[in-house]
């Protein structure tokens, strides 16, 4: 099967910051009086869309409801860690450039909002590889992950069949949203159990075994056309 795009979720598999911003929050939910580990955060939280924790808490919590400001305020906690401790995934800056120089198409498609995955490149230098065509964030879309829709958007403003994309994800949640757009998905099992990513096409340990797997699947010569400013 050749792949005409390649979508990398952000969160986990390009930058490291899932430790960071499942241990703010759930330090942060805790402070509001939902107790919750970071256990909990990583079952719950981990690769959905920002109103999922709203959902969560008013479930659990007889419809209780989070500040107003419980986003803004959770938002300005984690740029403030990303900033002193966020680092890309290791391998990350490799695999770009790995991809960029071969002109094979790929993009970013993220649960977390624009201006998250904006600071989490700019902190880790990985903005050269994006332009803003190609992030694509829950933001864009009705329905997050685990609904395929955020897949599907970025399959159609890049301009690829869902059938002739794959993706690489590092939570449930995404796995199941690449299946049920039709994608081949991969499970990144660095953080997330492997047993969690049963449902993937096949799982990665290490961002250093993409390029074989991507070669073989694609054959000698048949990269895409080269976008130079990604």
């Amino acid at each position: 099967m050749r792949y005409d795009l390649v979508i990398f979720d952000n969160d986990g598999v390009l930058v490291d910051s899932e430790p960071l911003s499942n241990r703010l929050l759930a330090d942060y939910l805790t402070e509001l009086g939902f107790p919750t580990t970071i256990e909990d955060s990583y079952r719950d939280f981990m690769g959905a869309a920002a109103h999922t924790v709203h959902d969560v808490i008013a479930d659990r919590y007889a419809g209780a409801k989070l500040p107003a400001t419980f986003d803004e305020d959770f938002h300005a906690r984690v740029f403030a860690s990303f900033r002193e401790r966020l680092t890309p995934v290791a391998g990350a800056p490799e695999l770009l450039k790995w991809v960029r120089e071969r002109g094979i198409r790929y993009c970013v498609a993220s649960s977390a909002h624009h201006e998250w995955i904006r600071t989490a490149h700019a902190v880790t230098g990985l903005s050269p590889f994006f332009s803003d065509d190609v992030l694509f964030s829950a933001q864009d879309v009705g329905r997050g992950k685990p609904e395929p829709d955020l897949f599907l958007h970025a399959a159609e403003r890049m301009g690829v069949a869902p059938e002739r994309c794959v993706v690489f994800e590092d939570s449930p949640l995404g796995v199941a949203a690449a299946r049920a757009a039709g994608m081949d998905v991969y499970g990144y099992a660095a953080l997330t159990p492997r047993q969690r990513l049963g449902a993937a096409t096949g799982l990665i340990e290490d961002l250093r075994q993409v390029p074989a797997l991507l070669a073989l699947a694609r054959g000698a010569g048949n990269c895409a056309t080269s976008h130079p400013d990604r």
